[in-house]
């Protein structure tokens, strides 16, 4: 079958020689994706420093699809139904996820494993091992951009507000404006802050930013951000600070703009090599500011992608706004993920449409 593979490190090809999923039984599903999304760390495993992936590994993690097939225990699904894929897919049936460790149970990023150490979605076929589990019925009248934009951009930006224990009235600094951190500013604004500071430069996310709720957007341009923060703070700092973006020296940022004593510093970001994330002495409190800091990994399965679309079925978020270019043909895939890498002025996130996908996927 056709395929987007790693051949090697920085060496990403369309294959026709891919080999094709086997239903994997009692519980998993064969499917066909009608809609894809390159994503930056997509770019990071093509081209990156992190952890090496297999050889030939099938790349992609962001889809809707159509199911195929399903397995003799498979119950809420069927073939021809149209589903949001989780990007993340945590193996419900590992016993730590009973003390609530779903993303990294087993092993570390057990739940981040698709298109990672396992074969993605980026393919003509692919399986999932637990269709009830991890698959997410989308609602009537919810659109596919929507729904692709639910499974991984704006599931991550949801977990890194929800992580933050936003309170009504909190002031809230979202450093990055990509895809998830547009989204975290939406879900900082539905969760009751008041005062959202957006920091990044690209004018589409700075405008879509305004419209998802922020209250203004900084540029590191203008000077150091964490001063600019703790100008329009008062010298207190914000109530939390969510990580979706920056350079290795991002969470030294957030730490120095943070309150004292109840400030949440959220990490969502990608950082890729070696090294150390550095928590500065001073705004460190040199080891005791009260500040806290949590490194999060979107949450994945199948309720909580439901849980997400339902907000769009009702209208609370629009997450599909963030798809700002289509490109039509499976094997544009390749200029998907270079797009990505260049991350031009105009670009979010792009949708890749498969020749198979039929009529109306929008």
């Amino acid at each position: 079958m056709k395929a987007f593979i790693l051949k090697d490190r920085g060496n990403a090809v369309i294959t026709e020689q891919a080999p094709a999923p086997a239903l994997p039984e009692p519980y998993g599903a064969i499917l066909e994706p009608v809609a894809m999304a390159p994503c930056t760390s997509d770019v990071n495993t093509v081209y990156g420093t992190g952890s090496r992936k297999p050889d030939n590994l099938i790349l992609g993690h962001e889809c809707v699809a159509r199911i195929l097939e399903t397995a003799s225990g498979v119950r809420d699904f069927h073939p021809g139904d149209i589903v949001a894929v989780p990007a993340i897919t945590p193996d419900w049936r590992e016993l730590s996820i009973q003390e609530g460790n779903d993303r990294h149970a087993g092993r570390p990023f057990s739940g981040n494993a698709l298109g990672r150490s396992i074969p993605g979605v980026f393919a003509q076929r692919f399986a999932i091992k637990d269709a009830d589990t991890t698959l997410a019925h989308i609602p009537a009248g919810v659109g596919i951009r929507d729904a692709l934009m639910c499974v991984d951009m704006a599931v991550t930006g949801f977990t890194a507000a929800e992580s933050a224990e936003i309170r009504t009235g909190d002031t809230v600094v979202v450093l990055g404006i990509g895809a998830v951190g547009l989204m975290a500013v939406q879900a900082a604004a539905l969760m009751g802050a008041a005062q959202i500071i957006a920091v990044g430069t690209r004018p589409v996310s700075v405008e879509l930013a305004k419209e998802f709720g922020a209250s203004e957007v900084l540029s590191y341009k203008d000077g150091n951000v964490a001063e600019q923060v703790l100008k329009r703070t008062g010298g207190t700092g914000a109530d939390a600070v969510i990580i979706c973006g920056g350079d290795d020296h991002a969470m030294e940022e957030a730490i120095d703009m943070v309150r004292y004593g109840i400030g949440r510093v959220v990490n969502v970001k990608h950082y890729p090599g070696d090294g150390v994330i550095g928590i500065p002495k001073f705004s460190g409190g040199r080891g005791m500011a009260g500040k806290t800091v949590k490194l999060e990994l979107c949450r994945g399965g199948r309720a909580r992608i439901e849980r997400l679309l339902k907000m769009v079925e009702f209208g609370r978020i629009r997450p599909g706004r963030l798809v700002t270019h289509r490109l039509d043909g499976f094997d544009r895939i390749t200029d998907g993920l270079e797009m990505m890498r260049e991350k031009t002025p105009e670009l979010i996130k792009v949708m890749v449409v498969p020749e198979w996908a039929g009529e109306g996927i929008e």
